[in-house]
């Protein structure tokens, strides 16, 4: 996906001084989940091209014995009478493939190409007073947050380098936190419900599910491929991205997948997410505020940190404002629920290193601090007519509408979710 490069970027006005930036992308190309996989796949998917390092080390402080680097190496017994679902093969389902991990690192080297080598914000070596990297608990986002901070920072950063994690049951980023009242709602009218805005398009493609179930083996009874086309989808996407040939049946290998096929499951896959985070009307943001609401609550308090570096309470100590750029590792459900709370005009389902990026901007001539919003490295239009074309929005638009739909420090999604 288009993200952030020297030759696109669009730079700013002399006039505004950047302060401050924060990041948030999904991760880079991945295997399918294994949830999303055939019964039977009719050939393996190696991996044999990479390694993904598992294992714990002692900090130099606290311990002089060392760790060996320790990677997990895939592999099937002769022993074993079961056979793995979906792929034979070496890979994880899901893992950042070799492509994804060069996709990673050249997201990486071209966020530095413009916050550093043409704008000079970022500093030349890895500083974590100045920038942090925050990731979820599903650890694709680690394996692309490796290639990403070596892209950036190279040598610098192939030392010991955190990534910032929330607890699993609570974390914000995913979300992972739960939310009663904004599940509800999507039940209501989004994937499993009997919305008619959500079950017309499932009866109108019949015939390619049809089709699709007999070529790939599902039964008509397996209601995750049948809910919404987001199996099919991840399934076929996945394998074109890594220029593998679509399936064909197993017992007739003359009955395959064409590309009209997956075409049209990838055109119906744009429409659920259009539904599900726009197309549905103000339920969808209230949804995605909901199950959203304290990482957008987070956001709005580090611009708050960045432009006021004292805390609030009058100590007179330093807040974590000094982090300058904050850089974070999601999903294809985070960035969806961002876009939806932004109510971007023409939403799509966000693909694989698709990013949003906050750009706080201080006026040289009144001193006062505005917002640039780029989405796939362009400046994002909303069909909020508050927020309209977030290009130097003045800052208290953004954090007042944010407060207006969290509160400050997310105080209403306790009750927003029924907590």
């Amino acid at each position: 996906m288009p993200h952030v490069r020297r030759t696109e970027y669009p730079k700013a006005n002399s006039s505004y001084v950047l302060e401050y930036v924060e990041i948030v992308h999904r991760h880079h190309k991945r295997t399918p989940y294994a949830a999303n996989t055939f019964p039977v796949e009719i050939y393996p998917w190696y991996c044999d091209n990479e390694v993904l390092f598992y294992y714990g080390a002692p900090l130099p402080t606290h311990g002089a014995n060392h760790s060996a680097h320790t990677y997990w190496s895939v592999y099937t017994s002769s022993s074993n009478p079961l056979a793995p679902r979906g792929f034979n093969g070496s890979c994880q389902f899901p893992q950042i493939t070799r492509e994804g991990l060069d996709d990673s690192w050249q997201h990486g080297n071209d966020l530095y190409g413009v916050y550093h080598d043409m704008l000079r914000f970022l500093p030349e070596k890895y500083d974590p007073d100045v920038v942090s990297f925050r990731v979820t608990n599903n650890v694709i986002t680690s394996q692309v947050a490796s290639m990403v901070t070596s892209g950036m920072f190279g040598g610098e950063a192939q030392q010991n380098l955190p990534l910032l994690v929330q607890p699993a049951s609570i974390d914000s980023l995913e979300p992972a936190y739960t939310c009663l009242a904004a599940n509800n709602n999507f039940s209501s009218y989004g994937v499993g419900s009997g919305d008619s805005g959500w079950t017309s398009h499932l009866k109108a493609a019949s015939e390619l599910y049809a089709s699709l179930d007999t070529i790939c083996g599902i039964p008509r009874t397996d209601s995750g491929f049948h809910m919404s086309f987001d199996h099919y989808f991840d399934n076929l996407s996945a394998r074109l991205c890594h220029a593998k040939p679509l399936p064909c049946n197993a017992s007739n290998p003359s009955l395959c997948v064409t590309q009209a096929m997956a075409d049209e499951v990838f055109r119906l896959g744009q429409y659920e997410y259009s539904y599900l985070y726009r197309d549905a009307g103000a339920r969808t943001l209230e949804y995605s505020a909901g199950s959203y609401g304290i990482w957008i609550a987070e956001l709005a308090q580090n611009l708050r940190h960045a432009m006021h570096p004292i805390d609030s309470a009058g100590t007179g100590d330093r807040t974590s404002s000094d982090i300058r750029y904050r850089h974070n590792i999601a999903h294809d459900g985070s960035v969806s629920r961002i876009l939806s709370i932004l109510q971007i005009e023409e939403m799509v389902w966000p693909g694989m290193g698709s990013e949003v990026i906050f750009e706080l901007y201080k006026k040289k001539e009144d001193q006062r601090y505005y917002i640039r919003v780029l989405w796939g490295g362009q400046v994002l239009r909303s069909s909020n007519p508050t927020l309209g074309v977030l290009d130097m929005l003045p800052i208290e638009i953004l954090v007042a509408y944010f407060d207006g739909l969290v509160g400050q420090r997310a105080e209403k999604i306790p009750s927003l979710c029924s907590l």
